[in-house]
């Protein structure tokens, strides 16, 4: 399928006479069209596209659509519906009353081209290039931003249930990829063990038994793992996604002593030299979303990812705006940045003032809480983009301020200007050391 760029298409007389007739008052699909206009441009996505094939829809009606989809929480069955027998949606694409509109497949297709194209933030790009052009957002201005958890499409495990769908996964790819060479490793007592999902299964209470359990899960899945890698074996198996994940899992979490005249199997926690479980940053939790990261904020722990939202917060005209943080427009979403569960926010805060830079949208003042800055950040801020980065001071980590006894921190007082520090006794400093 390939993308030949359309203008945006104006709406048509019927369509539009129809549309004001129904509402009056207008609502979200028609007041998008008369406010905003063209937002997105079939030029936007030739990335997404061949240049040779039958020309598809447009992808400008597309975005505009998936945009009204998420809105109103529709499935794509829901979506393409909508833009059949909507007379709304259809004046906000451009469309003929009778317009048969498009399968639903389209939808998800679309949605995997502007993944596979890494275009995922154009569709907020583009909308704030034109909010820009209305002075509906502007550089200059104060932002803030937080992060929230985003809950991965997966059912938490723990280890051991993570060790018995891991090999269960692997077992059913094989069993479909090459089933007569699957037979020739395994025997019928697999079935009993791994022929239902880990979730469906009663797994044992004793904390031998488990720890038992866990130990055959690693026997088994070394022994499927050899018999892959074989070299009678189909040179294509080990390359199947589910085999190569068991690969990667087997190593995080089982540990196999050649040294001895064995091959026993143990849990990587009870492998010599501290060789153990890897940190959280890395442990995969789920064979079937490898980037989804187990972490913990506050008093939250979730499996998934960590998104960074960053909106506008100006305050009104003529007021500093401290207390409500509302200005004269909406409060706008500048950037979205979607990271591993694991990574700090610390870690995201120049990424942000970059891609903020990038769309000349710098703001002058930047509202974060306290896991956002450092000493060194807020200097670079300040020089690199002009950004005073307003948040409060880290918590005092130390064993004297989280008892509430000795001295902490804070009872200290320094003065940079002098060159010198006090003690809570009133001493001052004999010496400045930078």
């Amino acid at each position: 399928m390939s993308m030949q760029p359309r203008p945006w298409p104006d709406v048509p007389e019927q369509t539009a006479r129809m549309a004001r007739a129904a509402f009056r008052k207008g609502n979200l699909a028609t007041r998008i069209r008369d406010e905003l206009g063209q937002v997105y441009e079939d030029a936007r996505f030739s990335a997404a596209f061949g240049v040779r094939g039958r020309p598809g829809i447009s992808p400008a009606q597309l975005m505009t659509a998936s945009v009204l989809q998420f809105s109103e929480n529709l499935t794509d069955r829901q979506a393409a519906d909508a833009v059949r027998d909507r007379i709304t949606w259809k004046y906000a694409l451009g469309l003929e009353l009778d317009d048969p509109g498009f399968d639903p497949t389209v939808l998800s297709e679309f949605r995997d081209r502007l993944v596979a194209g890494d275009l995922t933030s154009l569709a907020l790009d583009a909308l704030l290039q034109r909010l820009a052009g209305l002075g509906l957002v502007k550089a200059r201005g104060r932002q803030r931003t937080d992060s929230t958890h985003i809950l991965g499409a997966i059912r938490d495990l723990n280890r051991l249930e993570l060790a018995g769908e891991t090999l269960r996964a692997a077992l059913e790819a094989l069993a479909a990829a090459a089933p007569h060479w699957l037979t020739s490793v395994i025997d019928d007592s697999w079935t009993g063990v791994y022929g239902t999902r880990v979730d469906n299964l009663r797994l044992p209470e004793s904390r031998t038994r488990r720890d038992e359990l866990m130990v055959r899960y690693g026997i088994d899945g070394y022994h499927l793992l050899d018999a892959a890698h074989h070299p009678d074996a189909p040179q294509w198996l080990a390359q199947i996604p589910a085999v190569q994940t068991l690969r990667l899992i087997w190593i995080q979490q089982f540990y196999r002593d050649t040294d001895n005249a064995g091959q026993e199997v143990r849990r990587r926690e009870h492998a010599p030299d501290g060789d153990g479980v890897p940190p959280g940053r890395d442990r995969v939790i789920s064979p079937y979303d490898l980037d989804a990261r187990y972490s913990i904020k506050r008093d939250t722990g979730w499996g998934g990812y960590k998104v960074h939202f960053t909106e506008t917060c100006d305050p009104p005209t003529g007021t500093t705006g401290r207390e409500t943080g509302r200005g004269e427009h909406p409060n706008l979403i500048t950037n979205v940045a979607t990271t591993t569960a694991t990574v700090p926010d610390s870690a995201m805060t120049a990424i942000i003032h970059q891609r903020l830079a990038d769309k000349a949208l710098t703001p002058a003042e930047h509202l974060v809480d306290s896991g956002y800055p450092s000493a060194e950040i807020i200097v670079t801020a300040a020089r690199r983009h002009g950004i005073t980065l307003i948040s409060p001071m880290l918590i005092d980590p130390s064993a004297q301020a989280r008892a509430g006894q000795g001295y902490d921190k804070a009872a200290f007082t320094f003065d940079f200007d002098t060159r010198h520090g006090v003690c809570p006794q009133g001493n001052t400093s004999t010496s400045w050391s930078p």
